[in-house]
């Protein structure tokens, strides 16, 4: 395989490419035999000449070959031609002139979670008296989700290594509409906290497969221009999701929620079967069961300048997470705000979040190197943090509601270059097993996430002081994995050894060791 190589990129397509190197049509039929020791007809080229054959020649009339006596063509850069009456696979390269198609598509399985989450989280109250269960127990509904779609992606990245992207997603797909129905017929708390468990770990094959869709098509930078365009989907949704919610409720109880959400994840099912075709071909393919899976895994938790972007990208998510939990009270219970009031705040930071993904993947990447933006990123999240901890400690006296969403938005936003920065840098390292790569990078983001959310209301519910601290704590933490990990620094080769185990006394291209 040439250096440089995407997996399911043009290059590794079948086509069957003809002697004057350009694409043949059908293949005449072969002239008859010659009788043994027949001098070939006039008309016919010889099949090797000492001054080679004219350039008219080479392109229009091909020489007869000998079946029995040319020895094969040496190899090339191109696939295989197919084998007889199987046609050639669409190549990924015209998947990616789809655009726009192929955005809506992988955005939309982005915003799965955002989606599944969010949109229920107006019906909260309506599902604790309509079930009659504490609230603490209802809350368990969502971490079940959360919990569901983290671990999910651990057993559906590997699986669509092995089987293809298209047959893992549809399979993860329909189970998720089928779980999403069943939370809609839930009787008891128990039942639906065990459905949405389910829908969860469906739900995950969309995040997980939508990420290793993007390393099939992309690479390099414009790998990160395309992950800057899915954060304008997957960063509406969020602003979206609670407002649709609301507006269900206002016609239906709580049920009608997951029957919209039904809905929606049977109309993207469509939408994938009739145009996202296979992007991972069968030669890119693990055929080798759980062993090799673990084999990919174990390289990849042992590379280190992989990890070093996991584990970056996943202490930046959680500053992240840890904003999502502790604003609604910081914003309304501290600072007085009205639930409206916050409602227009979030959106704002989203659409900061949105458009300064935009400007990343527009103006940045590509100009600038995908780790100094990150590193830039990373500067600005901890400046951000480190004026919200002086604040809440009254650093700088009384201060109101305006200086803090000022912060909490140059934060947000800062978000929009660190995420999908991060995503593509972890998946320019892999190669052959990017569906566990991905698995890896969504799940390291989902339990970091999950363990600092709960960190912000250690001191309850009158101060910003854990909000802030988790928030700087987490991104200091990023900022050393990045630094101490991926060593920066280091002058790598863009083509990327795959991030796999090496043969033995084998260095890392441009790597220290």
């Amino acid at each position: 395989m040439p250096e440089g190589h995407i997996p399911g990129s043009a290059a590794a397509e079948p086509n069957t490419v003809g002697a004057a190197g350009r694409p043949e049509g059908p293949r005449p039929a072969p002239a008859p035999a010659q009788p043994a020791g027949e001098p070939p007809p006039p008309d016919s080229a010889p099949s090797q000449r000492a001054d080679g054959p004219t350039p008219d020649a080479a392109a229009t009339t091909p020489a007869p070959v000998s079946v029995a006596s040319t020895p094969p063509a040496p190899p090339t850069d191109a696939a295989p031609t197919p084998p007889p009456g199987r046609p050639a696979k669409a190549a990924p390269a015209a998947l990616r002139r789809t655009g726009l198609l192929v955005t809506l598509i992988l955005g939309g399985l982005t915003a799965t979670p955002p989606l599944a989450m969010d949109m229920y989280l107006p019906a909260l109250p309506e599902v604790t008296n309509s079930l009659h269960a504490p609230a603490a127990t209802v809350q368990l509904t969502l971490t079940a989700c959360l919990a569901g779609m983290a671990l999910g992606q651990l057993l559906i990245g590997p699986m669509s290594d092995r089987w293809g992207r298209r047959r893992p997603l549809l399979l993860g797909l329909a189970v998720y509409i089928l779980a999403t129905a069943l939370c809609a017929l839930a009787p008891t708390v128990e039942t639906l906290i065990a459905f949405r468990l389910v829908q969860g770990l469906a739900g995950s094959a969309g995040i997980v497969i939508a990420r290793a869709v993007v390393r099939d098509l992309y690479d390099g930078d414009a790998m990160a221009r395309f992950f800057s365009t899915l954060m304008l989907i997957s960063g509406v949704a969020p602003i979206v999701a609670p407002l649709v919610g609301g507006q269900v409720l206002r016609v239906t109880d709580w049920r009608g929620v997951f029957v919209v959400l039904t809905v929606i994840g049977a109309a993207l099912l469509a939408v994938v079967w009739a145009r996202l075709p296979e992007t991972l071909a069968p030669a890119e393919r693990h055929g080798g069961g759980i062993g090799e899976t673990l084999h990919a895994m174990r390289g990849l938790l042992t590379d280190r300048v992989f990890m070093g972007y996991v584990l970056a990208g996943g202490f930046a998510f959680a500053a992240l997470f840890a904003y999502i939990s502790a604003s609604p009270f910081v914003i309304q219970e501290i600072y007085g705000a009205s639930p409206q009031t916050f409602s227009i705040l979030f959106g704002v930071n989203s659409v900061g979040l949105v458009i300064v993904g935009q400007i990343n993947g527009k103006v940045l990447v590509g100009r600038v190197s995908l780790d100094k933006v990150f590193a830039v990123g990373l500067t600005v999240i901890m400046l951000a943090a480190t004026a919200l901890l002086l604040m809440s400690l009254g650093a700088f006296g009384e201060v109101g509601l305006a200086p803090v969403a000022a912060a909490l938005f140059v934060l947000m936003s800062a978000m929009g270059v660190t995420l999908p920065n991060t995503q593509a840098l972890a998946l320019m390292r892999v190669r052959h097993a990017a569906g566990s790569a991905s698995a890896l990078l969504g799940t390291s983001s989902f339990l970091i996430g999950a363990i600092a959310s709960p960190l912000v209301g250690v001191a309850g519910e009158e101060t910003a002081v854990p909000m802030a601290v988790v928030q700087l704590t987490a991104t200091l933490v990023a900022a050393t994995c990045f630094v101490a990990l991926c060593r920066p620094w280091n002058k790598r080769t863009k083509a990327e050894d795959g991030g796999m185990p090496l043969p033995s006394g084998t260095e890392r291209k441009g790597e220290d060791s």
